[in-house]
């Protein structure tokens, strides 16, 4: 056994720890700090979380004291990092989709879905391929080719960040209204659709073929539709348990965070990222609505406030901004989001209109699909990562995440002020508590 007054040096697991739990600290307190503010100002939490994650990065903390910054968050740390935030990202996924009423379905909803998901995919795509293809060569690796390059680009622009959009709905009490239910089918069918694209050009960059790509989406549908026609059912009991006893017990505690762990775990090996594991095993538990609120008040809190502003911290450690300069720079910046903005916001408009909607619902889904914070970093991560796209092109999407995040609720509230907002909740909502 080794003496309890082993110095760090003897023992290098708790030299890491005394390394890991001051940045931690530090996180948590940015996050605490500007999540506040944020509210402030009428913006989500979450928000203010995102811009903590870049201000403890190179930008500003490595900018004003570099040696301090060094020592907060040194080499070894960031590994540790990345695994706590995606054990945080997996179970917020798993959270936001065992939190979906199942059976609050309005008329046409699963043909209207699609339609608008449709709508928010294809005008980003478009215009982010087209502004992608232009700026290859300008922003481009010299190992990407032009398409692939265009590609990264316009799927990145046509993400809509579907646990911040949950979040949203959540501290407003619109994740059950009609509204609020359209708005994240379509956003979780665009995620989806973005990440079958990510998946083919990961194949392609990484030389693994076309059928490593039809590989991981073939396995991905067959993941999903055991989880959701045979795993649910087994969980049946388990909702039932809960239901009778009004609580989570330690059995039942087990049980959720195994199963969106393993479910992570399989997407992950599968090549589709784990956040779509956590969400599709949140979506085979049980649909009562007891469990749902017992679930919610167990692991919400602890998951949003301690796991989830390190993945923003992880992100925000690879954000340059200060590269960003000059009018080249400026200007490729200037195409990507108006690119990303005017494809995403009127795109879904239109077709919200179309679908029978006033003007002002319309505006106000266009708003909030418009934002693409998390996952949008989660999409540009892996890209930074497996080689796809340079620092300056990382940098210039995180930006693209927190100004159209920043923009969706002020775009929301302005379509649909108050007064009318509350005619759009449900008459009696259920009392899961909100991820704030």
């Amino acid at each position: 056994m080794l003496p309890l007054a082993a110095a760090p040096a003897e023992d290098p697991n708790l030299a890491l720890t005394l390394k890991v739990l001051p940045a931690l600290v530090v996180i948590l307190v940015a996050a605490g700090v500007c999540g506040r503010l944020a509210r402030t100002v009428g913006q989500p939490r979450v928000l203010g979380e995102m811009v903590a994650g870049v201000l403890l990065g190179p930008t500003l903390f490595g900018q004003v004291w570099p040696d301090a910054q060094e020592k907060v968050f040194p080499g070894e740390v960031v590994p540790v990092l990345y695994i706590v935030s995606t054990i945080g990202l997996t179970l917020y996924m798993f959270l936001v989709g065992a939190g979906l009423d199942h059976g609050s379905r309005t008329p046409g909803e699963g043909r209207r879905a699609p339609v608008l998901a449709l709508a928010g995919i294809v005008p980003s795509l478009m215009l982010g391929f087209a502004v992608g293809a232009a700026l290859w060569g300008t922003l481009s690796r010299d190992d990407v080719g032009r398409w692939e390059f265009a590609l990264f680009v316009g799927g990145a622009l046509s993400l809509t960040a579907f646990p911040m959009l949950a979040r949203i709905l959540y501290e407003r009490g619109l994740e059950n209204a009609p509204l609020g239910r359209l708005s994240l089918l379509a956003a979780s069918i665009d995620d989806a659709a973005a990440w079958c694209l990510l998946a083919v050009l990961s194949a392609w960059h990484l030389g693994t073929g076309p059928d490593a790509a039809l590989r991981t989406i073939v396995l991905a549908g067959v993941f999903a539709a055991v989880m959701l026609l045979v795993v649910s059912r087994l969980l049946r009991p388990l909702g039932r348990e809960v239901a009778r006893t009004g609580s989570l017990g330690p059995t039942a505690l087990y049980i959720v965070v195994i199963v969106p762990l393993t479910a992570g775990w399989i997407t992950d090996w599968i090549g589709v990222y784990s956040v779509f594991g956590g969400f599709v095993a949140g979506l085979a538990m049980p649909r009562d609505r007891a469990f749902r609120e017992a679930l919610h008040a167990k692991t919400m809190g602890i998951v949003s406030t301690l796991l989830l502003p390190v993945f923003f911290a992880f992100s925000g450690l690879n954000t340059e901004l200060g590269g960003i300069t000059g009018a080249t720079m400026l200007l490729s910046f200037a195409a990507i989001i108006t690119a990303g903005f005017c494809g995403k916001y009127f795109g879904c408009a239109l077709a919200m209109r179309g679908l029978g909607f006033g003007w002002r619902d319309s505006y106000a889904v266009g708003g909030l699909m418009n934002a693409r914070g998390l996952m949008i970093l989660i999409f540009i991560n892996i890209g930074l990562a497996q080689g796809m796209i340079t620092r300056e092109l990382f940098a210039m999407l995180v930006l693209v995440a927190v100004i159209t995040t920043a923009a969706a609720v002020p775009l929301y509230r302005l379509a649909l002020p108050d007064r009318l907002e509350r005619a759009r909740v449900p008459d009696d909502p259920e009392p899961v508590p909100r991820a704030a």
